[in-house]
Parts: C-alpha cells; sequence; structure tokens
C-alpha cells in the first residue's frame, strides 16, 4: 500500500504541475485579453461574444485534434503534455477574461480621466490602475477556473490511457481509471482520498494566501494611485470618494420626458458594427439552409444533428431544473439563516474541486443495476457539472445586499413564504442568472463526457459512457469515425443554438432584472 501511495503521489505531482502551468498561462492571457477588450470599444464588440461563445462550446470535442496536431508537430511527452496543458487553459481561461474584463469596465471614469491628468502612459495606467483593480476578480476567477480545470485534466489524462502513441505516462486521471478498470476498487477510493486531500491543501495553502496578498496589495495600490492623482487635484476629498465608492456606478443618463417622468437610458446607441454582424450571421444562415436543402446527404445529417440537439437540451434542461430545486433553497438558507456561511463555503469549495470525471466509475458501478442506467449516468454528471456554478454565483450575491434588507426583515417580522417572496428571491436574482448562464455552458461542455466517453483519444479504448442519443456522443463519434463533415455540421447548429438562447433568452432575462433593479 505505501508503494501504491507514493506512485499516486508522484502521479499527482505531475497532474498539478500542468494545472499549475495552465492557470499562470490563463492568468496572463485573461488580463491581457480583459483588459484589451475593456478598453478598445471595437475590440469589445467582437471579443466579449466570441468568448462568451467559446466558454459554452464542448471543447473536449477538439481534443483528439489537437493531440495529433501537437504531438505530430512536438513528438513525445513533451507534445502530450503541452495538447493537455493548451486543453486546460482553454477551460481556464474564459472566466479569468470576463472577470478583468468586469473590474476594468466598472471603474470609475472620472479616475481614468484623472490618471491621463496625471500623464499616466498607457504602460503605467495597465501597471498601476488595470492590473490592480483586475486582481481581485483573478483571484476569485482562478479558484473557479482550478475546479473547472481539474474536470479537464483528469478527462484529457483518461483519454489517453488507451493509445501509446498519445499516453500521458504519470497523472491522476491515468492511475485512478487504471485502478478502476482492474477492478481494484479500494485502491481507488484511497486515490479519490488523498486526490481530496490534494484539493483542500491547495486550497488553503495556495488559493487563500493568494487572495490575501491581492487584497493587501490591491489596497496598497488603490492608496498610491489616489495620492498621486490627487497631487494634481485641488479636491482631494472629492477624488477620493469617487475613487472609493463601494458601489461602481453604471454609465447611464437621466432624460425627462413630457410627461415630466424620468427615464434611464444607457449612453450607448446601437452599434453599426453590431448590425452588420447580425446581418452576416443571418445571411450565413440563409446561405446554410439553402445548401442544406439542395443536398440530400447533408440534408439527412442534418436532421439527424436536430434530434440528437434536442435530445441533449432536454437533458441539459432537466438536470438545470433540478439543480434549480436544490440549488435556491441551499443558498437562501446560507446567506440569510446559516451562521456558519464560511464554514459551507469552504466545504462546498472543496466538494465542486472534486471533478464528475474522477467519480465517473465509481457513479457508472453504482448505477450499473438501475433502470435507465445510463441515462441516470448522464443526468449524474450534468448535474455534478451545473450545480456549484449556480450556487457560487447565488452566494457571491450577498457582497451586493444591502445591509438594510436584512433590517427590516428582522424589524418588521417578515418570514416564511412572505420573506421568500418578497425579500430571497428579489434578492438574488443577478446572481441566480449569472449562475444560470455559467452553469448551463458548463453543462453543454460536460455532454461530450455525460453522452459518450471512452478512455481513447481515438474512440478504441473502454467506453465508460453512452446514451443512445445526443449532441455530444454525435460530436464524438463523427470525429473518432473521420466524418468531418457531420462533426462541423453539429457544432455549427449547437453554436446557432448558444447564439439564439444568448440573444433572445438570458440577454433579456438580464434586462428585465435589471429593470426591476432600477
Amino acid at each position: 500500500m505505501l508503494g501504491y501511495i507514493a506512485a499516486l503521489l508522484v502521479d499527482i505531482s505531475y497532474s498539478w504541475i500542468r494545472m499549475l502551468i495552465a492557470l499562470s498561462l490563463s492568468i496572463l492571457f485573461g488580463l491581457a485579453i480583459g483588459i484589451y477588450a475593456a478598453t478598445h470599444e471595437r475590440a469589445e464588440k467582437i471579443i466579449i461574444p466570441i468568448v462568451d461563445i467559446l466558454q459554452t462550446l464542448p471543447i473536449l470535442t477538439f481534443f483528439p485534434f489537437v493531440i495529433f496536431v501537437i504531438v505530430a508537430s512536438i513528438p513525445g511527452s513533451i507534445g502530450i503534455n503541452s495538447a493537455v496543458i493548451f486543453l486546460i487553459i482553454t477551460s481556464m481561461l474564459w472566466n479569468i477574461i470576463f472577470g478583468v474584463y468586469e473590474a476594468v469596465k466598472n471603474l470609475p471614469r472620472e479616475f481614468i480621466e484623472l490618471a491621463s491628468l496625471y500623464g499616466m502612459s498607457l504602460k503605467e495606467k495597465i501597471a498601476k490602475i488595470f492590473i490592480p483593480a483586475s486582481m481581485p476578480k483573478v483571484a476569485e476567477q482562478s479558484a473557479l477556473s482550478w475546479s473547472i480545470g481539474l474536470f479537464y485534466l483528469v478527462t484529457s489524462e483518461i483519454f489517453s490511457t488507451s493509445n501509446s502513441n498519445y499516453a500521458v505516462k504519470h497523472g491522476i486521471g491515468v492511475a485512478l481509471m487504471t485502478l478502476a478498470e482492474s477492478g481494484n476498487f479500494v485502491e481507488y477510493l484511497v486515490g479519490i482520498l488523498i486526490f481530496i486531500i490534494f484539493v483542500i491543501l491547495t486550497r488553503l495553502l495556495l488559493f487563500n494566501p493568494f487572495e490575501k496578498y491581492v487584497n493587501k496589495y490591491n489596497e496598497q495600490s488603490e492608496s498610491r494611485s489616489i495620492r498621486a492623482i490627487a497631487s494634481v487635484s485641488a479636491s482631494f476629498k472629492k477624488i477620493s470618494s469617487i475613487i472609493t465608492s463601494a458601489v461602481p456606478k453604471p454609465n447611464i443618463r437621466i432624460i425627462k420626458t413630457t410627461k415630466k417622468k424620468v427615464l434611464i437610458k444607457s449612453n450607448k446607441e446601437p452599434s453599426k458594427l453590431n448590425l452588420h454582424f447580425e446581418y452576416i450571421a443571418l445571411l450565413i444562415i440563409i446561405i446554410f439552409i439553402a445548401i442544406i436543402l439542395t443536398n440530400n446527404t447533408l440534408l439527412n445529417e442534418e436532421i439527424t444533428v436536430i434530434f440528437a440537439l434536442i435530445t441533449s437540451f432536454i437533458r441539459v434542461w432537466f438536470a438545470f431544473l433540478v439543480i434549480l430545486i436544490i440549488a435556491v433553497p441551499l443558498s437562501i438558507y446560507i446567506i440569510f439563516m446559516a451562521k456558519r456561511r464560511s464554514t459551507y463555503v469552504l466545504l462546498f469549495q472543496i466538494i465542486a474541486a472534486i471533478p464528475a470525471t474522477i467519480l465517473l466509475p465509481l457513479i457508472v458501478a453504482s448505477l450499473k443495476n438501475m433502470p435507465y442506467n445510463s441515462e441516470l449516468v448522464a443526468f449524474s454528471i450534468f448535474f455534478l457539472s451545473g450545480i456549484w456554478y449556480i450556487i457560487f454565483s447565488i452566494l457571491s450575491q450577498k457582497t451586493y445586499i444591502s445591509q438594510s434588507i436584512f433590517e427590516v426583515k428582522k424589524i418588521f417580522g417578515v418570514k416564511g413564504i412572505k420573506a421568500w417572496k418578497k425579500i430571497y428571491i428579489y434578492a438574488i436574482l443577478p446572481g441566480l442568472l449569472t449562475g444560470a448562464v455559467t452553469g448551463i455552458a458548463a453543462e453543454w461542455n460536460a455532454s461530450i463526457v455525460a453522452e459518450y466517453f471512452t478512455t481513447s483519444a481515438i474512440g478504441n479504448g473502454t467506453v465508460i459512457t453512452t446514451v443512445s442519443l445526443g449532441i455530444g456522443k454525435l460530436l464524438d463519434v463523427a470525429l473518432n469515425s473521420g466524418n468531418m463533415q457531420l462533426m462541423l455540421l453539429g457544432l455549427f447548429n449547437l453554436t446557432l443554438m448558444i447564439i439564439f438562447i444568448n440573444k433572445f433568452v438570458w440577454k433579456k432575462l438580464y434586462n428585465r432584472i435589471g429593470s426591476v433593479y432600477k
């Protein structure tokens, strides 16, 4: 047993090195892209929609292709490790970009104007304003990125176990899957326990100190910026109130109507660039439909793709509804009623860092004799992939809930159903919607594992999960069989669905919730 534990420690060390390299690169890329998008209007209109789509697409579909391309260019272990790290980066990067983008966009405009007045160059603004302002979000998102990255780390290592040419020789995914396939569940469970211990240690020894350091650094940096900018201002008090404002004000203007009613309207007019993109997208769809209708082979494949997409859509949204039933009451309890909120959050962070893929053999074995076991396995993976996004997003909303809400509830004794309808639900709506967007995206990404997953990048390994029909299975099987036309057709349809839902569902819900809070 000691020899096994020592070997497992070597495997997990390899995995953690891959993760640390991927996280470091993701932070560097995230800062560069997020700051650029937030400070350049034209780039913003291109980068943010693309990142929004990329975070939803099942990137795992491309992993076999990535392995072949990278290993062909860089043979041996360096190539396969580069492919694994690349895949992890594609899972870690997007939310860091959004975090940096949000932090820089929320900086008060007066702050930037005063920095220009002080004579700061672009390089100085990046070093002294944009990066310090972004680092709290980077620290917050890095912990989440680590949890997401573990899912892709284990998955990519498992993908490679059945092909010696593309094999990861050391890694926690390789070790645990080998044990599970050999039927040695005692050592497999010991391995999961050691993995959990590493997750806890990473949280306590890496992310907690990182967050504390960032907060301290940010306070010192902000203080230096205040003193520097104040030196060119006649009113230090006014500048300080701008910079240290607790809640950044949105970019709005007040317009009086003829009926003397006050309306709130955004300063930004509809972008011509956005209209051009919409016209181009519409033209592409029309051309696509015309090609499909004039080609019988494409038409038949399109019908197959649509049925697969509908089937996966039902699975994803059914799991999402179950998640809501559990996550919303639990999160509300922790925000409004629990006395040890920090303990719950730490516990959830540890559990969330355990990827569903590492539990796959256990899930499959425990549901093996159940009716509809393949659907139950798929549901379990969708559920575990999406629930933590909802919970953490709602819990983060506590920062923005006014203390007066808690005081009113206490003074007037509002409780029961009335408190839920009038206070709790309204208070968590922004966090709930953000969590819904990211949670659904995570579920779509997990479809590759939930609907069809083997231990080989080229599909000839042991089949771990499989369903009768689904977009995740269709993409995986199409790539493994070399049917690139069907795979591209599936990806195109999935992308169109994502764009449609983002524009006509999530965007409208954001606007509606925004009007409620106004």
